[in-house]
């Protein structure tokens, strides 16, 4: 491309969702600027479980050699009792005949290094925070507010995070985002106490915990439990080790390897109610910034890398800049909408205090064929790149 003619883009946010995007322009020949505000990437959680979507999305980002080498594949998955007893298994071999290709599990830090490092040098600006955005127009670039400098953009890519800056200033109206109910726990632990490369999900009443095995000696354990908003304890590990401690083994192994400095806990937020546009002049939201949703299909990082991929491809051909934003926005606000919808609703099942519901939903998992409940994924994971990426054309 002319570089002349190189159109620009600033992306605020150097989350997962951010990087995939300056990797997606980057790779389609935009110019472009990563502005995050804190002064290092240090990557908010833990682990990642990603499934073939958002394995496919990055495969399209040209990053799937990088990925192999960083994130094991799991054997399988399933949903348990606090006793041990299963309700529901499936196989990784069946997650691969379904929809080509596997879940694979990933330290986030690790997804971040591999999306930073397909970055031009001098790409990533730290210690930068975006504090007012112009979204410009057709015949006028869109601009932010960094420091006491303005920079002029062709595109802005709103990827700052569930308590967007630029969200709120462009969509004024919109609620911010709402507490759930619910907190989450994460932490990486270093333990072989699980060796079968199978991940698990167990449901309690208004609690969960799983376990998700990434190489052979660190596993990413994460829990769920109703508690009031922005309220943490004091010793939030010996309450997790009380919560968990009789739930079936591993659990209790876990917890004990768990190094209190590496636990976090963050309240869980959505955008509600969803937004019906993800664009306004010539800003993209993009990730949680666009659709912040309840964590319970584990697609968050997911939806944020195929929000870059569709994003970049929108642009292409658009020399203006103009048009592209809109496409985008018509290729994603439906399935996000949807998705979120359905996280919602599984999220008030198993986060439910309720005895009864509890009970009728572990027999209802328990009683559908596992090949069958795997279909339950299919709004997810069944997502394809647009072919062929914006970068690969002639």
């Amino acid at each position: 491309m002319d570089v002349e003619g190189q159109r620009s883009a600033v992306v605020v946010g150097g989350g997962v969702g951010g990087l995939a995007a300056a990797v997606a322009l980057h790779r389609a020949g935009w110019a472009v600027a990563v502005y995050e505000r804190a002064p290092a990437l240090e990557p908010i959680g833990a682990g990642l479980i990603l499934w073939p979507n958002a394995v496919r999305a990055l495969h399209a980002l040209g990053l799937g050699d990088g990925l192999r080498s960083r994130a094991p594949a799991l054997s399988g998955s399933g949903v348990r009792r606090p006793d041990g007893r299963w309700l529901s298994r499936t196989r990784g071999d069946q997650v691969i005949s379904r929809y080509g290709g596997p879940q694979l599990a990933i330290v986030r830090a690790d997804l971040t290094q591999l999306l930073a490092s397909a970055l031009p040098p001098g790409c990533l600006r730290l210690n930068a925070t975006v504090t007012d955005v112009d979204a410009g127009g057709p015949d006028r670039r869109a601009a932010v507010h960094c420091g006491d400098r303005l920079i002029a953009a062709d595109l802005v890519v709103a990827a700052d995070g569930v308590n967007s800056r630029i969200r709120r200033a462009l969509w004024p109206a919109q609620p911010p985002a709402e507490y759930c109910g619910y907190a989450a726990w994460r932490a990486m632990v270093r333990t072989r106490a699980v060796g079968t490369g199978a991940a698990s999900e167990t449901w309690g009443r208004a609690e969960r915990f799983g376990v998700v095995p990434v190489g052979p000696d660190q596993v990413y354990v994460y829990a769920t439990a109703n508690a009031p908003a922005r309220t943490p304890r004091a010793d939030e590990l010996s309450d997790l080790r009380t919560r968990f401690g009789r739930w079936h083994d591993p659990i209790p192994a876990l917890l004990a390897a768990i190094t209190p400095g590496d636990l976090l806990r963050h309240d869980i937020l959505a955008v509600r109610p969803s937004l019906r546009r993800l664009h306004r002049g010539r800003v993209a939201l993009l990730g949680d910034a666009a659709h912040a949703m309840e964590p319970n299909l584990g697609q968050g990082a997911g939806l944020a890398i195929e929000d870059a991929v569709v994003l970049a491809h929108a642009m292409a051909g658009d020399s203006a800049a103009t048009a592209g934003p809109a496409r985008y926005d018509r290729a994603r606000v439906g399935r996000v909408t949807r998705l979120a919808r359905q996280s919602r609703l599984l999220g008030r099942l198993t986060q439910s205090p309720s005895a009864t519901v509890a009970a009728l939903r572990d027999t209802a998992v328990r009683l559908v064929p596992d090949r069958v409940a795997l279909r339950g994924f299919d709004a997810a994971a069944a997502w394809r790149p647009p072919v062929p990426p914006a970068w690969e054309r002639p």
